[in-house]
């Protein structure tokens, strides 16, 4: 146990430097978007080319791993919309709220995380998990939150905003870095030796900014969403992205294996650990875009975030 705290302590360190940082003004808010923009558009999806193409094919596209995480991912989803909705929290706060029990911060904790505890064969499942999650899941909780507006028309607002979701999912530059990694890993291509050492470069910044970044942005959603709320309205959502998601990959994952599905234990334990991981940061941006309870969706990220240092670290031990 302790040689994988000795692993996952810097990671999570880093994530406390960022949010101690934000909160004492030593970075100022409004440097928050810079950061995030230079790690969504510039070292995260040179990491993700890097790794997709220094990854052999077979592995970037395993139908197993896509079809048995997603659908775990989808009955989160409708467990947590069910559970959670009231009087007071309706499709958009649900939606939004599933979406952090359903979706894992892969790409900035994630793929750099479990490639220094597992190594870099990890790396093909996880890219796989980030496209189920980015493109579908997020997709699909989107689409559900607008269905509060309009009486009536709420198919018609879900399927508005389904359409804006993939359009965001064709504007977000890492699902397109791991198209072309895998592209380049298929064709054995090559970047050019100059250009190839630019965009390893910004690769290795990804994971310490990436990591910093997830404290600020938390410390950011913390300083803004001040206002007091029951702790029945964001603790069961945590408790169901740390315990309840990686226990549900793994009783299925389990299950598909005996029912002859070619899921390799190894990939197994690679969803599973993704499953582990805290909610991603980035859905408070999208609970501010679309209008829901972002003092509520921060907390639940803040508390899967801290709770993560023992959880996950206990999910490695039992899995590893």
């Amino acid at each position: 146990m302790l040689n994988i705290l000795l692993v996952t302590f810097p990671f999570f360190a880093l994530v406390l430097a960022g949010y101690l940082a934000a909160t004492r003004r030593m970075l100022p808010l409004e440097a928050i978007p810079g950061l995030n923009g230079f790690v969504l558009f510039f070292a995260l999806p040179c990491m993700l080319y890097r790794f997709g193409s220094t990854t052999p094919i077979a592995q970037l596209l395993d139908p197993s791993v896509f079809g048995v995480y997603l659908l775990c991912g989808l009955v989160m989803v409708a467990f947590a919309i069910v559970i959670t909705m009231n009087r007071r929290i309706r499709w958009n706060d649900a939606s939004l709220g599933a979406l952090v029990a359903a979706f894992p911060n892969t790409g900035f904790m994630g793929v750099p995380l479990l490639a220094a505890l597992l190594g870099p064969q990890s790396v093909g499942p996880v890219i796989v998990l980030i496209v189920a999650d980015m493109v579908v899941i997020s997709s699909l909780c989107i689409a559900l939150s607008r269905l509060d507006e309009g009486e009536g028309h709420g198919g018609q607002a879900m399927l508005v905003a389904g359409k804006k979701a993939l359009r965001g999912v064709a504007s977000n530059p890492m699902p397109w870095s791991i198209l072309l990694g895998a592209v380049a890993s298929a064709m054995d291509f090559r970047l050019p030796e100059p250009v190839e050492q630019t965009a390893w470069l910004l690769a290795d910044a990804a994971s310490p900014v990436a990591l910093f970044t997830i404290g600020a942005v938390l410390a950011r959603s913390q300083i803004q969403a001040n206002h007091p709320m029951p702790l029945s309205d964001y603790l069961p959502v945590a408790f169901m992205k740390l315990l309840l998601h990686p226990l549900l990959v793994l009783v299925v994952g389990m299950a598909a294996i005996r029912l002859g599905v070619p899921l390799t234990p190894f990939a197994l334990t690679v969803m599973v650990l993704v499953a582990a991981l805290p909610s991603a940061s980035n859905v408070s941006l999208l609970a501010e875009r679309f209008g829901a309870d972002n003092g509520r969706i921060a907390r639940i990220i803040l508390v899967t975030t801290v709770a993560a240092f023992f959880t996950f670290s206990g999910a490695v031990a039992l899995l590893t």
